[in-house]
């Protein structure tokens, strides 16, 4: 069963990557050089952090199915 967490994106200066975290999966975060590499990455963490949760038998949160509003800046 696929589950469809929330992402959150950004641009991290201090990093100079673009950032995608998973909120819902406590520490679940990715980086890379363009938005999509951040996400292709992001998913990867996503599937081992749900492994390592079922090894450790540990709960697997449920997606809280937000609506989410994408901005992008005009320059």
């Amino acid at each position: 069963m696929m589950l469809h967490y929330e992402i959150i994106l950004y641009w991290s200066e201090e990093d100079t990557a673009f950032i995608a975290e998973v909120p819902e999966l406590p520490g679940c975060a990715a980086d890379g050089e363009t938005y999509q590499e951040a996400l292709q990455n992001v998913e990867i963490v996503m599937q081992e952090w749900i492994e390592v949760a079922k090894d450790l038998g540990r709960q697997i949160p449920q997606p809280r199915r937000r609506l989410i509003s994408l901005a992008k800046d005009k320059e």
